[in-house]
């Protein structure tokens, strides 16, 4: 029986992407995700609280919904990007909240890393 306490939260991501292991070196080198590979083609990720895949051989579309990251050291966060090959689309700003940057993965997708401090 489904947890009823996960009712209508992210459940999952799936991106696709040209390379598995790039994108698993990418996001391990820079947010420390874990993986499970199901065969060539597919690769699971859980970053401790949240599942999603990789997918091989599916069309690759930049954009969508915009996924947005937590990191308590904004600036350590970007340097690790950068230093793994992410381009800054928006560098740090200031929002009510706390500050935020916006990057693209080495497939183009487009994502935020967000910071309270």
């Amino acid at each position: 029986m489904a947890d009823p306490g996960n009712d209508r939260r992210i459940d999952y991501i799936e991106f696709a992407v040209a390379e598995i292991p790039r994108s698993r070196d990418f996001y391990g080198r820079v947010f420390g995700w874990r993986f499970t590979d199901y065969g060539p083609d597919y690769c699971e990720f859980n970053d401790g609280r949240l599942t999603g895949g990789f997918a091989h051989g599916g069309p690759i579309s930049p954009g969508g919904p915009l996924v947005i990251l937590y990191a308590a050291d904004l600036a350590d966060t970007q340097r690790r990007l950068e230093e793994a090959g992410a381009r800054i689309v928006k560098p740090i700003y200031a929002f009510p909240g706390g500050r935020r940057l916006h990057f693209q993965d080495p497939d183009g997708y487009e994502l935020a890393v967000w910071s309270d401090r």
